[in-house]
């Protein structure tokens, strides 16, 4: 059985796409506007509706965390909004200057991908608000993490106008202007060679065998402590059993910077385990590098971040912000201690019971 609870009558012309967060729904509309609702009892949010598009909005959505939507319009723009006060966050121009009909953000929010009506596509960076790439009459496969081409699907015969993920499955369905659907599946093996034993085992470091270890200090840096780790059977269980005295008392490590440097390996590698195994809460990831901020630090912008990220966002000669797009009137960054104590508490709790 299924039960109408309530209708929603605000736009004043056809409605073209709804789009839920875990707490909005958006709904855009021929009449210019993006409406924003509480999932709480769909009331309509202070800063509804949104207004920027000077034509028709065909389509929006929200990011993975809910905190930005991006609304695409006939007028050729994909428009990108903080959910928190309905702030426009940036314009985005399509290159072509024809009308927009889909957007989409991928699944780590690192880029949204926009289609126009004369089938051209297009990747934003989401962290300079800035295009990525441009592509026309096929689908391109980037890896994430290094923005490197892994397939180019060319089969339509016209413009591709969606595409979509399954969620548990390595299958792709692209649709096209040649009225087919597209199924493409994936070679799992090879989309998944050349990752390190890290990658491939972080879930379960404690099973790690003594050659596992070997290869994690490669990665790490410190070959030269392959062959003592070996002759004191070091596996992974044992590796995140270390302590600064077994380095110390057992190991003889005599050297405090070298002792250091392996704690802290050895510490990242725990937190990469927390961070595959259980949801990090969104505020404590920092927004340019979407992984546990270990020294926040607040910018000018007011949002926090990882201090290195940020040293090395400022030392590029960017001028903006990484959140908003908007000039930095200071470079100053703050240490946001009571950010790293709430960290620190989290992954005590997080170690104690895992």
């Amino acid at each position: 059985m299924v039960t109408l609870i309530h209708t929603l009558a605000d736009h004043s012309n056809d409605v073209n796409y709804c789009a839920f967060s875990s707490s909005c729904l958006a709904t855009c509309s021929l009449d210019k506007t993006i409406r924003v609702y509480s999932l709480n009892n769909f009331t309509e949010l202070p800063y509804s509706p949104l207004k920027g598009h000077t034509y028709a909005v065909h389509c929006c959505c929200f990011s993975p965390s809910g905190h930005v939507l991006a609304s695409c319009s006939t007028d050729g723009t994909t428009m990108v909004w903080d959910t928190r006060d309905g702030r426009m966050l940036a314009v985005l121009e399509q290159p072509s200057g024809s009308p927009v009909r889909v957007c989409r953000f991928s699944p780590e929010s690192t880029y949204l991908v926009s289609g126009a009506a004369d089938g051209s596509v297009v990747l934003w960076n989401m962290q300079s608000l800035k295009l990525y790439r441009s592509v026309d009459k096929c689908v391109i496969i980037y890896e994430t993490s290094t923005g490197n081409t892994l397939h180019t699907l060319s089969q339509h015969t016209r413009y591709v106008t969606t595409c979509a993920f399954a969620p548990c499955s390595p299958l792709l369905a692209t649709g096209s202007m040649d009225k087919t659907v597209n199924i493409w599946q994936f070679d799992l093996k090879q989309l998944c060679a050349g990752n390190t034993v890290e990658n491939e085992s972080k879930v379960a470091v404690e099973d790690w065998s003594e050659d596992d270890v070997s290869a994690w200090l490669c990665a790490q840096d410190l070959a030269d402590f392959v062959g003592l780790f070996k002759m004191n059977n070091i596996d992974g269980k044992e590796l995140l059993n270390l302590t600064k005295e077994s380095l110390t008392n057992e190991l003889k490590i005599e050297s405090l910077g070298l002792r250091s440097k392996v704690l802290q390996k050895i510490e990242e590698l725990r937190m990469k385990m927390i961070s595959v195994s259980v949801t990090i809460p969104d505020e404590f990831l920092c927004p340019i590098t979407r992984e546990l901020m270990k020294d926040p630090v607040i910018a000018a912008d007011g949002y926090s971040y990882e201090k290195e990220a940020m040293e090395n966002w400022i030392s590029n000669k960017r001028q903006s912000s990484p959140m908003t797009n908007l000039p930095l009137h200071s470079l100053m960054l703050t240490p946001n201690r009571t950010l790293k104590m709430a960290i620190s508490r989290w992954l005590e709790t997080q170690q104690k019971y895992s």
